[in-house]
């Protein structure tokens, strides 16, 4: 599809070597850094369009949404990711689905994943979503209860927690983003130090559109890329 002249294939590029550009000078290499469209609102054939461009997985935010694409062989060639706010009553309908749950905010939203994944004879793949900001209006564990949590998930079946993943406050300048960048990396480095047999810390996703570049910067090795990808929604 075109906008305004550019192509998805185009927008994936573009993005790419910026992704590459930030990896090197945090010293890594492109490939480290996931990829993932974040395609919200957009339809089938734009999501297999971003998958035949060479983006590594797609997440959804609504799960009625990704059912209707899921249908229509949207997300034939990638991973999956559910990357938006997840109630409890929905787990059923993602658990086995999605390669990777991204937004798993609570103790209780992980028990009852790993209950679905173990009535399913499963193992279902997770990131600990933490509310960096400690924003009352988001969801997310505080990061003062990442531990806590982490140490809960451990006793359960089910689930295998591969990371983290954060949306940081919005400002208008990336400067007061990266700090809360780097407290996650942080966050991230401890929580890879604690020796669980269901948990790897091999995955820290943070940065959007507006700020993939200072969160690879900072340590983010998969970023969720929607309108600088899709164009505006």
């Amino acid at each position: 599809m075109i906008m305004d002249g550019i192509s998805i294939a185009d927008n994936v590029k573009r993005i790419r070597d910026a992704i590459g550009e930030a990896a090197m000078a945090s010293g890594r290499v492109p490939g480290d850094i996931s990829l993932v469209a974040a395609s919200k609102t957009k339809p089938a054939h734009m999501v297999r369009e971003a998958i035949a461009a060479g983006v590594d997985a797609v997440g959804e935010n609504r799960v009625q949404e990704m059912a209707e694409k899921n249908a229509q062989g949207a997300y034939s060639g990638a991973p999956l990711h559910f990357i938006g706010h997840l109630q409890s009553n929905k787990v059923n309908k993602i658990v086995g689905v999605c390669d990777l749950i991204e937004s798993v905010g609570s103790v209780g939203l992980v028990g009852a994943i790993a209950s679905r994944a173990v009535s399913l004879g499963t193992i279902q793949s997770i990131l600990l979503e933490v509310n960096i900001g400690s924003e009352p209006q988001k969801s997310g564990i505080p990061p003062e209860q990442v531990e806590s949590v982490l140490d809960a998930a451990s006793r359960m079946g089910g689930v295998s927690i591969l990371g983290l993943m954060a949306i940081p406050p919005i400002f208008e300048k990336n400067e007061r983003n990266c700090n809360f960048f780097d407290i996650m990396y942080k966050l991230f480095i401890d929580m890879s130090g604690k020796k669980y047999d269901n948990s790897s810390m091999r995955v820290l996703s943070m940065g959007m559109s507006d700020s993939y570049r200072e969160a690879i910067h900072s340590g983010a090795n998969m970023v969720r890329i929607g309108s600088a990808l899709f164009g505006n929604r």
